[in-house]
């Protein structure tokens, strides 16, 4: 990959975007917003929302993939124009009678359509009509796709909830319609256990000649079964199993709307950061299944990043080796991050008073309320160019990274022997891909048994937002007695501040947040940071991972930007202030066996 084929963009987009044709997305209100308003949306233009208001991205999207639900996807479209086949069905009819009689009984769609996808139950069963909105999907994809100036994938959600949790993967397509339109998307309905989606993938690929992957989401809802220790039969792990695992789930959206999987203070005490965006009032969508304490380390992505690697010791390969991706999982079409610009997880929250305090899903006795959704999730991935192939290869290489939302730039070698002069030379990516490895892969052997890591980072601020308080590493390590253990390291600071040798801690950065505008200053933090790191704790015979974590300066949250536009008082337990923040793929190192 050196010379003139490496990497020299990092392109920024959304996997995982709701459009009218999802069930929940339609019940929650969005009627308005099909895949000619996404794409038209995420390529920069204006459109009119369901409040009248106008909307636009604060700037446009690289690529995006508009992944409805397989399962029922285009039924709320279809009941709206009296779509004969799905009237003639006892629940097409009932649910145009409840869609007919205003939002509240459109709202108890949405306990049906959970309750099917627990059971697995295909309510209607129409082939004809699965057939017909899937090559509306890849039609309107193939449409707005303009390879060099924006890619429009073509995929789907695939939405298994195992016990009411949540287990869905978005499927990923690097192929167009000679390929896609030979298949129809396999659903949860057909079956809800992930292997048999890998076989379907498989299948696809060998049938059609093309590629694609899935990457699971919201772990922090699976009800610890996301990164349990066997498979989703409760079957020990085999090496083929994980071999099927790596090779199809070769990322993980770790932060979107609702609420961030990087890690939790329940798994990772020691990290001051770590309590950002959690949703743990409950494990799932399903009553059956409430938090507890066994489940985080099986729900987040750190834990389970460690985990694997003691688990690689034993079966002999690693099951969890993912990258890192942010995306919305935005319903109503709206594929913001943005938290002065976050119109709400469905239509029915777009902004307005009151949304803040309502229940985020319209559901009785709903734990979690529309003040706790994070305006959140983008993906960055470094690539050739802005392609359908270009992008899906650098994600299938895990040369991605996630940001909450700012399109911070986040770069990182990993190798032996980087200097000083690598770092500072104006070809120091070139010797990055020379001399090491970008994130997402994996460190060679030493040349030399007592050489240890060497990394080289640079990273840039949003150019139109905060400004940059660190730059961090984690590294988790197992060690010669089959322990796990992590740690974060401070690696570069602003402002002049360092790590104190008695607490091992950095002073907080300060706030410039003035809440009642609301509006930040960059009067602190740093534009760029630019640094070497070697790990100080590294052993030749201890496998490790190394990933990086780039924090800005506090500003304000979406729900502060409410509180002023509308000339509210917000309880004192819901937050103001918040601090975006980015994570890359790691890069793993493995003794010689």
């Amino acid at each position: 990959m050196v010379g003139k084929n490496f990497p020299r963009g990092v392109f920024f987009g959304d996997t995982h975007l709701h459009t009218n044709l999802s069930p929940d997305a339609a019940a929650g209100g969005n009627r308005l917003f099909g895949h000619d308003e996404v794409y038209k949306l995420a390529m920069g233009k204006e459109v009119t929302a369901h409040n009248g208001r106008r909307v636009r991205l604060n700037r446009p999207l690289d690529f995006l993939v508009a992944a409805d639900h397989a399962e029922y996807m285009g039924l709320f479209p279809a009941l709206d124009s009296k779509n004969p086949d799905l009237l003639a069905t006892e629940v097409g009819k009932r649910w145009h009678q409840m869609l007919q009689s205003g939002p509240k009984e459109a709202a108890n769609i949405l306990i049906e359509f959970g309750n099917a996808l627990r059971n697995g139950e295909d309510l209607v069963q129409s082939d004809r009509f699965q057939k017909s909105v899937w090559q509306t999907v890849i039609d309107k994809a193939e449409a707005y796709n303009q390879p060099g100036v924006f890619t429009a994938f073509i995929g789907y959600e695939w939405s298994s909830s195992r016990g009411g949790g949540n287990m869905h993967r978005i499927v990923l397509f690097k192929d167009g319609a000679d390929k896609t339109n030979q298949i129809t998307p396999f659903s949860s309905f057909n079956n809800n256990r992930p292997q048999a989606l890998w076989k379907f993938l498989a299948a696809y690929e060998e049938k059609t000649g093309g590629h694609v992957f899935a990457i699971p989401h919201n772990s922090n809802v699976s009800a610890g079964l996301m990164f349990a220790p066997v498979d989703s039969d409760g079957n020990t792990m085999t090496v083929e199993y994980v071999k099927q695992r790596v090779k199809w789930e070769p990322l993980l959206e770790v932060t979107q709307y609702k609420g961030d999987s990087e890690t939790h203070p329940a798994v990772s005490p020691d990290d001051e950061f770590a309590d950002y965006e959690s949703w743990d009032k409950f494990a799932s969508f399903s009553d059956a299944n409430k938090q507890e304490d066994w489940m985080y380390e099986r729900e987040y992505a750190r834990p389970a990043l460690r985990n694997g690697l003691a688990m690689s010791a034993d079966i002999g390969d690693n099951p969890f080796k993912f990258g890192l991706i942010g995306s919305t999982d935005s319903h109503t079409g709206i594929s913001s991050a943005d938290e002065n610009n976050f119109w709400g997880k469905f239509s029915w929250h777009e902004p307005n008073p009151t949304r803040a305090m309502e229940r985020f899903v319209n559901i009785p006795d709903m734990p979690q309320f529309e003040w706790e959704m994070a305006a959140s999730g983008l993906a960055a991935i470094w690539a050739q160019e802005n392609t359908r192939a270009s992008l899906f290869d650098a994600m299938r290489r895990r040369e991605t990274y996630a940001t909450t939302g700012p399109r911070m730039r986040v770069r990182v070698f990993g190798g032996w022997d980087f200097t000083d002069a690598d770092l500072n030379s104006p070809d120091w990516v070139e010797r990055g891909y020379l001399k090491g490895v970008p994130m997402g892969a994996d460190l060679p052997l030493p040349p030399n048994i007592d050489q240890v890591p060497v990394f080289i980072i640079k990273t840039w601020k949003d150019p139109i937002g905060a400004n940059l308080d660190r730059v961090q590493i984690v590294k988790g390590w197992l060690d010669t007695q089959g322990r796990t253990h992590e740690k974060v390291f401070d690696i570069a600071l602003s402002d002049d501040r360092s790590v104190s040798p008695v607490t091992g801690k950095a002073p907080p950065v300060g706030t410039t947040v003035d809440l009642s505008k609301p509006t930040y200053r960059n009067d602190i933090g740093e534009v760029q940071f630019t640094t070497r790191w070697t790990d100080p704790s590294f052993h030749i015979d201890e496998p490790s991972f190394y990933y990086v974590r780039v924090l800005e300066i506090p500003t304000p949250r979406w729900t502060a930007y409410d509180a002023a536009y509308f000339n509210l008082e917000m309880p004192a337990h819901v937050p103001m202030v918040t601090q975006e923040r980015a994570y890359t793929s790691p890069i793993w190192f493995t003794p010689e066996q």
